[in-house]
């Protein structure tokens, strides 16, 4: 049986992952957290962050979940297959961005219970935020 992911526990990754963004003084953020379906559960937006945040921090997080890894490896195979990438970008009208910041959420069995994605930093910022998010809420992350 599919465990499914809850709105306190994606809050609880959005807490953690400001919390380190915070504390390395990073940019404001914006930090999505998805089910395994693709499905927001959670959006936070730091006051005086930029605007795309979302939709950036969305698209992250929706590419991963929907391709079950990191957006930091999709990231790396569209390096390799750039017109399979444009091609899936565009039929899923532009709801999936293959650039690093967003990991999966993971059970302590493994099971794919979402996705994270933030962004506002570099992509390795973003992703340091999410998989603190993540660990914060007591999960495992995936790449």
């Amino acid at each position: 049986m599919q465990q499914n992911l809850k709105l306190i526990q994606a809050q609880k990754i959005i807490e953690g992952a400001l919390a380190r963004s915070q504390k390395e003084k990073f940019k404001p953020m914006g930090i999505a957290v998805l089910d395994h379906t693709g499905n927001l559960i959670a959006f936070a937006r730091e006051d005086g962050a930029s605007m795309f945040r979302f939709e950036i921090a969305q698209a992250k997080a929706w590419g991963a979940v929907g391709m079950g890894v990191s957006s930091r490896t999709l990231a790396t195979r569209a390096k390799d297959n750039p017109n399979f990438f444009v091609s899936l970008a565009s039929t899923a009208g532009g709801k999936f961005l293959p650039q690093t910041g967003a990991v999966l959420i993971l059970s302590d069995s493994g099971e794919l219970l979402g996705a994270v994605g933030a962004s506002g930093g570099t992509g390795d910022e973003d992703e340091l935020i999410c998989i603190a998010g993540v660990e914060s809420a007591g999960f495992k992350f995936g790449h």
